[in-house]
């Protein structure tokens, strides 16, 4: 358990910092200045994106429990390596911002929304599926998102000008490369 949490933490950790999920937390902040309900939307958000995403993982990983699905989890390992390694830009024109329902509800929505088929999510169910435990899983990609996130609304620009995200992304692609070698390898085995 304890191995799936620091792996789950670490992964969402490191793949956040630069992610598109974490330039709308600098954006929200800056924009709604509601720093503490922006961290409870994102908390709620996160909880509930995530244990979707290692829920079905678990599923998948239980329904087809086969050499060639342990094998396709460890290629989706590296190949999030390599995803890690391409700049995310906040797609939204920041003139055209716009919300309602408040700070909280505004981030709620938006970081559910932003984070559907993001990499950190997609790492979550190949996690969910590799460790079979929803709960410790998303506890531990939600940590690593909170980590990656808190600093991002309290500190925004200033964080993102002293921290190099592409020495960052390379050392996530780094630990998803590892993974999904160690993975791979104990899918050949």
């Amino acid at each position: 358990m304890t191995g799936a949490f620091l792996a789950s933490f670490a992964v969402v950790a490191f793949a956040e910092i630069g992610d598109k999920t974490m330039l709308l937390a600098i954006v929200l902040a800056a924009r709604l200045r509601a720093h503490w309900q922006i961290l409870a939307g994102i908390f709620v958000a996160t909880i509930a994106n995530h244990a979707l995403a290692a829920l079905v993982g678990r599923e998948i990983a239980g329904l087809v429990d086969a050499p060639w699905f342990r094998l396709a989890v460890a290629l989706s390992f590296i190949a999030m390596a390599a995803w890690t390694l391409v700049p995310d830009r906040l797609d939204e024109d920041e003139d055209g911002f716009r919300h309602r329902g408040g700070p909280f509800f505004t981030t709620l929505v938006a970081f559910f929304l932003v984070e559907m088929g993001d990499k950190t999510q997609v790492a979550t169910v190949a996690l969910g599926a590799q460790y079979q435990s929803v709960a410790v899983v998303a506890a531990g990609t939600t940590l690593g998102m909170m980590v990656a996130n808190a600093p991002a609304v309290f500190l925004g620009e200033a964080l993102v000008e002293r921290i190099s995200l592409k020495v960052t992304r390379i050392a996530a692609a780094v630990l998803f490369l590892a993974l999904g070698l160690w993975l791979l390898v104990e899918a050949i085995s």
